[in-house]
C-alpha cells in the first residue's frame, strides 16, 4: 500500500521538526512538504496534492476556521488534522464542521499522534482525549455528518439566509430590520420560516447550523 502522504503547515521550525522525526518512524507515513505560511501552504497543496494535511490555523496568512472550508471545498477528498493549542469547545465545533477529521490538542502529540492519524484514516473523526472527557465521540460524529448534508439550508431563500447571517452575528430583530430595511414583524417572520425549514427551535441551533455553512 502506498505511504500517506503528508503536509505539515505550522509556523515553529521546533515543532514542525519534531513532528517530522516522530513521523518518520511509520514506514507507512511520508512527510512530503512543510509550510510556515499560508500562502506557501496554498501552493504546496496544488503541486503536491497530499493525503493528511497536518494544519495549525493560526498559521500566518490563513483566515482561520475559514481556510479549512475552503481547501475542504478545493480537495475534498484530502483530509486534515488541526493542531493546535486552543481548547475552547465552540472552536472544535467550529473545526470539525468546516470539514477537519481531527482536532489534536498539542500537548497530546507525543502520545496520541499517530492514533489520530490512524483514527482518521480509518474514515472516522479524532478529538484530543482531554477535549473528549465533555464531549462524546458519537456527537462529534454526528456533528461532521450533519456538515456534509445539508438539503435543509437549501431550502432558504436570500433573505432568509441574509437574516440568518445577521442572527448568527448575534444581531437582534430589531437590529436587522433597521440593517435590512423591513419591519421587525417581517424579520420575525423569516426567522419562524428559518426555524421551520431548520427544524430547529432554539437561537442556539440556528447559530450552530450557520456556522457550519460558512455565516459565520
Amino acid at each position: 500500500m502506498n505511504p500517506c502522504r503528508i503536509i505539515i503547515a505550522d509556523d515553529q521550525p521546533l515543532f514542525r521538526t519534531g513532528l517530522k522525526n516522530l513521523l518518520s518512524i511509520k514506514s507507512d507515513l511520508q512527510v512530503v512538504g512543510e509550510s510556515a505560511d499560508g500562502f506557501q501552504l496554498f501552493d504546496l497543496i496544488d503541486r503536491l496534492i497530499p493525503d493528511l494535511l497536518l494544519l495549525d490555523i493560526s498559521l500566518m496568512n490563513l483566515r482561520g476556521i475559514e481556510t479549512v472550508r475552503e481547501i475542504k471545498k478545493a480537495y475534498p477528498r484530502m483530509k486534515m488534522l488541526i493542531l493546535t493549542t486552543n481548547k475552547d469547545k465552540q472552536y472544535l465545533e467550529q473545526a470539525i464542521s468546516a470539514g477537519a477529521r481531527g482536532y489534536l490538542l498539542k500537548e497530546d502529540v507525543d502520545a496520541e499522534l499517530f492514533t489520530a492519524i490512524e483514527k482518521i484514516r480509518r474514515g472516522r473523526i479524532y478529538v484530543s482525549p482531554k477535549l473528549l472527557e465533555e464531549l462524546t465521540e458519537d456527537w462529534v460524529q454526528t456533528l461532521h455528518d450533519e456538515s456534509k448534508a445539508s438539503p435543509k439550508m437549501e431550502q432558504l431563500t436570500g433573505r432568509e439566509k441574509e437574516v440568518l447571517k445577521l442572527i448568527a452575528e448575534g444581531k437582534r430583530s430589531k437590529e436587522i430590520a433597521d440593517l435590512l430595511l423591513i419591519s421587525t414583524r417581517t424579520v420575525e417572520r423569516h426567522r419562524a420560516n428559518i426555524m421551520q425549514k431548520l427544524e430547529v427551535k432554539k437561537t442556539a441551533d440556528i447559530m450552530r447550523h450557520a456556522t457550519q455553512k460558512g455565516f459565520m
